[in-house]
C-alpha cells in the first residue's frame, strides 16, 4: 500500500505539471532548456514546447495512475502496461523532440 501512495503523490504531482505545461508556461521547469542563454531561448517557440510537453506529461501521469491502480488492487498487468506507456513515452520524447527542429522558430 505504500507503493500506492508513493505512486498516486507522483501522480499528482505529475498532472500538476501537466497541467502548467498546457497553459504555455513553466518552461524553466524544462531541463536542457532552462540552461540555455537567453540568446539561444529565443530561437525556439516556448509556447510550442511547453503544451508538447503538457501532453507528455499527462501521459506519464497516467503511467503513474496505472501503477498506484496495480499496487492497490494486486494487478500485475496494469503495472506492466503502465511501464511499457511510460517507456514509449519517454522514448518518444527524446526522438520527436530532438529531431526536426520542430520547436525552433521560422525566423
Amino acid at each position: 500500500m505504500d507503493g500506492a501512495i508513493a505512486d498516486f503523490i507522483g501522480f499528482f504531482v505529475f498532472l500538476i505539471l501537466a497541467i502548467v505545461f498546457s497553459n504555455g508556461r513553466g518552461a524553466f521547469l524544462i531541463a536542457g532548456y532552462n540552461t540555455l542563454p537567453a540568446r539561444e531561448k529565443a530561437k525556439y517557440d516556448e509556447v510550442a514546447l511547453c503544451k508538447f510537453m503538457g501532453k507528455i506529461m499527462y501521459g506519464l501521469s497516467f503511467s503513474l495512475l496505472l501503477w498506484g491502480v496495480s499496487d492497490m488492487f494486486e494487478l500485475p498487468l496494469l503495472f506492466t502496461i503502465g511501464t511499457v506507456l511510460f517507456v514509449s513515452l519517454i522514448v518518444f520524447l527524446l526522438v520527436y523532440a530532438n529531431t526536426g527542429n520542430r520547436f525552433k522558430k521560422d525566423s
